[in-house]
């Protein structure tokens, strides 16, 4: 018998299997690929390969590859696919090289397989022989198949994006720099997954591989990713509001596996969808703005009010944050009744423990549009931070007790302005209608219904931290109708800033008090302004107005609210956080038991950074990009520092600039080396002691 068959050399063909499976992108030596989709190998043998020999490809994936569990697999070329799903045929055979085709069940595990060939006795086992298999949203047996390809380039293969942030009324994008292909990131994905605990079963279904993701990339159960810190203190770690993008998270976590400080919502959510799409899960980041964090899942959330219209944070459990950000993720839903497939939300930031863990989803956005909140995963928690009522209670003391007034109800306040970056373009998208039904359609009252009933009713009792020992009597509350903004008196409140909202300029804000009926009224008006946080966090309150009002039929009258730059500097110099304005209204119109309230949060504006930089450049050829920054306002910028990265142009540096006087102009040159081609972002944000984010991007396109 002439000689034993041996496999001398294995050729991945990468430059070639790359691109069919849109992963030319990661920056990784090693063959990725995507599941139920064919890839070519080309294998060399020391003699031609004959009808009588026996060739078998070994894949193995875990750390006990089982044939009976599918992680261990043993397959031979043959016309037809194998009990695993996975086929193996000979495309051509010549000399001494066979050129083998395989095609992975849509239905594998994901995850980093190793890869050896048996030649009778002989095993060849290959350097760089671990081979990356992904979920294929290209695939239309893979449950995340997405049926369009400008969706797929945006929620699967774009690596930049934006992150909505602000409030309701002043939207503004936060570049972010997703980073999936970038180095490393793909074996941090892998570490998570065998962090995660998933059986190597479940790893082939994105619904439990979203699902704990959304737990790994928040430290709190399991030493994932990122700390979450609201504290307002963040000397020992990265400050939330200086990340420009996931990348510089995953890689110093995958080095040092421990815990990144530190993150608050957009943070953990930009990493989610670094990790979802470099895993070939469709992501997208979406923001919620005035997002109710109920605590007991009884769909109203309780606002304290001192008699001056000031929010008394002290009383409240629950909160209403400005914006809250999580991801979607696409996917069939086979675990669920038929209907349910597409969008599903997870959300990563730590708030409430599901299961046992901080993680939540997935949800189908269908189940939280249609009021089905018994749906898995989270679906009620997900439902009231969209759909949630606010009350407002008036908090004054009475012979020494605490008093509450009910002073209105606002149902339309909550889960507005849903927003994520639309597919190929640099704008913001509202996806609202993905979550809720039109407010006051006939659909979004029966989803009501149908989502109350399995959500305990609320009682009428404010659940402040001490409502357990108060007596009804403390409370002075009747069911009110939902109040719209139009009262039965005609009276309606309006908010408004007189002037741009510099930092270092007095805040010129004004109430507007309409009546649109006959008649003549006497209206309190009480007026507050505060800083706080984004989530609601009251840091500092400015100043207020109490004034009682007389309108004659329909006319108006402004009053001022005038806050000085010395109310409110050294909060912004003293607070680590970005801070919003907030400005709360409280309207009592005399001879009625009529209450209005009117709430309105601003941010500040500020000057921009920018960019000079040539439109497109040569791939490895070295080109100029300048930051310029003059500081416009009133004041002086301390301790400032210019944030830079472009994903395959420039590593993320940082540039101590000092501080920056009122007038002052600074200018920063940087040389860039780009590394990949196509359109390329450069993003870059300057962060001081007062101003904690001026950002700026600006597209170039790399060529041969």
């Amino acid at each position: 018998p002439g000689t034993s068959l041996q496999v001398t050399g294995i050729d991945f063909l990468k430059s070639q299997n790359s691109p069919l499976h849109h992963t030319d992108a990661y920056n990784i030596k090693n063959l990725v690929v995507r599941r139920g989709q064919a890839f070519q190998l080309q294998l060399s043998f020391n003699r031609e390969l004959k009808a009588a020999d026996k060739l078998t490809l070994h894949l193995s994936i875990g750390k006990q590859p089982m044939k009976n569990r599918g992680t261990l697999l043993a397959l031979k070329p043959k016309p037809e696919k194998d009990i695993s799903g996975w086929q193996v045929s000979i495309v051509k055979n010549n000399g001494k090289e066979c050129l083998l085709s395989v095609t992975s069940s849509p239905w594998a595990p994901v995850g980093k397989y190793t890869l050896n060939v048996k030649t009778g006795a002989n095993i060849y086992k290959p350097e760089n022989s671990a081979v990356y298999l992904l979920f294929n949203p290209w695939c239309k047996d893979d449950i995340v198949f997405l049926d369009d390809e400008a969706k797929r380039n945006e929620y699967v293969l774009n690596d930049t994006g934006y992150i909505y942030v602000g409030s309701a009324y002043s939207i503004y994008n936060k570049p972010w720099n997703f980073g999936q292909f970038e180095e490393f990131i793909l074996d941090a994905c892998m570490y998570l997954l065998d962090k995660s605990n998933l059986k190597m079963s479940s790893r082939r279904d994105p619904v439990l591989v979203s699902r704990a993701m959304s737990a790994l990339v928040n430290a709190n159960d399991d030493k994932g990713v990122l700390l979450g810190n609201w504290s307002g203190n963040y000397s020992n770690g990265t400050s939330p509001t200086d990340w420009i993008g996931s990348v510089s998270i995953l890689q110093k976590y995958y080095e040092t596996k421990k815990p990144v400080a530190y993150g608050q919502c957009w943070v953990f959510s930009g990493v989610l969808t670094t990790v979802m799409r470099c895993l070939g899960i469709p992501a997208r980041c979406v923001s919620n703005f005035n997002s109710a964090h109920d605590t007991d899942e009884n769909l109203t959330v309780d606002v304290y009010l001192n008699e001056f219209g000031e929010k008394l944070s002290r009383l409240s459990f629950d909160s209403v944050w400005n914006f809250h950000v999580w991801n979607d993720v696409w996917m069939k839903r086979a675990d669920l009744p038929s209907g349910f497939d597409g969008w599903q939300a997870i959300d990563a930031t730590p708030q409430e423990q599901s299961q046992g863990i901080f993680q939540c989803g997935p949800c189908p956005l269908k189940a939280i549009r249609e009021g089905d909140v018994y749906l898995p995963f989270d679906s009620k928690f997900v439902y009231a931070e969209v759909n949630a009522d606010e009350v407002y209670w008036v908090v004054k003391k009475v012979n020494g007790k605490d008093k509450y007034t009910k002073v209105g109800t606002e149902t339309q306040v909550i889960g507005v302005n849903i927003s994520t970056k639309a597919v190929g373009q640099n704008k913001r998208e509202d996806i609202t209608a993905e979550y809720k039904f039109p407010e006051g359609s006939k659909e979004e009252r029966e989803a009501m219904q149908k989502a109350s009933s399995f959500i305990r009713p609320p009682g009428m009792t404010p659940r402040a931290g001490f409502a357990s020992v108060m007596s009804m009597d403390d409370v002075v509350s009747r069911p009110t109708v939902p109040c719209d903004t139009v009262a039965k008196t005609g009276i309606q409140l309006e908010i408004t800033n007189k002037a741009a909202l510099y930092p270092g300029n007095p805040l010129e804000l004004a109430i507007t008090v309409k009546s649109s009926t006959p008649g003549s009224w006497t209206i309190n008006l009480a007026s507050s302004c505060q800083l706080q946080s984004y989530i609601g966090k009251v840091e500092a309150s400015l100043g207020y107005v109490k004034e009682t009002i007389k309108l004659e039929g329909k006319s108006e009258t402004q009053v001022p609210l005038k806050i000085a730059p010395d109310a409110y500097m050294k909060t912004l110099a003293s607070v680590e956080d970005e801070v919003l304005i907030h400005i709360t209204a409280i309207a009592e119109v005399q001879g009625t038991d009529e209450k209005l309230t009117k709430e309105m949060t601003m941010s500040f504006e500020y000057p921009p950074i920018t960019v000079q930089m040539p439109e497109t450049a040569k791939l490895n050829k070295e080109f100029a990009c300048a930051f310029i920054f003059q500081n416009k306002l009133n004041m002086s910028l301390d301790n400032c520092r210019l944030l830079v990265e472009g994903l395959g142009i420039f590593r993320m540096t940082e540039f101590d600039e000092g501080d920056i006087k009122p007038g002052r102009i600074i200018k920063s040159e940087i040389i860039c080396t780009p590394t990949r081609l196509g359109e390329k972002k450069m993003v870059a944000k300057l962060t001081s002691t007062q101003i904690k984010a001026i950002s700026v991007e600006k597209a170039i396109t790399i060529t041969k």
